[in-house]
């Protein structure tokens, strides 16, 4: 907790750290994670790190003492319908949207402390004077946004969030796999796994994969968007 209790000193009392999932997958959401901490009490806790590094059996022992950990927390997704339609940018905005409004249901966080060189959580459009305050969403994040190059690993709050959305997403894509098994999403969640390539070049795409991407193996190699306006 170093870095975030850093802010304290800029005037900041509740801090939010925030950490996406699924941004590279051919199917399923992406999800973004924000947990929120005091920063005048707030402990330390131990075995939390980047999802990534951490294996499934440990996001599961950690999850529940996360949640137990922050006063406030919040798992959002958008939708692979969602990502096509409003490009990754735009979905990575409204599933972190919907994580904060979970927060807020609780607390307000001061600032949030978000993974990466690119806010992408606050609104695409800052709001003027002349702008009619009615119109505006009022479920966006308020809070000033820092962001951070290599945050899930150098701040605990963050890695806490990664954990959260990992957690959550990994189960959504384990029940779709229920309803797709040809695909194999219980074992690759929905990443460009050879397989999973594979299987769409034999199959096609089911409605939950992102249909604006490069997806079987046949048309590209490369994992991200397609060119174009709905690749974000």
């Amino acid at each position: 907790m170093r870095f975030e209790r850093t802010f304290a000193a800029l005037g900041h009392r509740v801090l939010a750290g925030c950490d996406e999932v699924g941004r590279g997958a051919l199917a399923g959401p992406v999800s973004v994670g924000l947990v929120a901490v005091q920063l005048d009490s707030v402990r330390a806790l131990k075995g939390v790190k980047d999802s990534k590094l951490l294996s499934a059996a440990d996001r599961q022992t950690l999850a529940p003492l996360i949640r137990k950990w922050c006063p406030a927390w919040g798992v959002g997704h958008a939708s692979a319908a969602e990502i096509d339609l409003l490009g990754l940018m735009g979905a990575l905005r409204l599933a972190g949207t919907r994580a904060w409004t979970q927060v807020r249901e609780t607390l307000t966080p001061d600032v949030v402390l978000l993974d990466g060189n690119h806010n992408w959580l606050s609104p695409a459009v800052q709001a003027s004077l002349f702008d009619d305050v009615e119109a505006e969403d009022e479920s966006a994040c308020t809070a000033p946004v820092h962001t951070r190059i290599k945050a899930d690993m150098t701040c605990l709050s963050v890695a806490a969030a990664s954990v959260l959305a990992k957690v959550e997403r990994d189960a959504l894509m384990t029940e779709y796999a229920a309803l797709h098994p040809q695909y194999g999403w219980e074992i690759n969640k929905g990443y460009a796994t050879e397989a999973h390539r594979a299987a769409i070049d034999q199959l096609g795409p089911s409605p939950l994969h992102r249909l604006s991407w490069r997806l079987g193996s046949a048309r590209s190699d490369e994992e991200g968007p397609a060119a174009g306006p709905l690749g974000g």
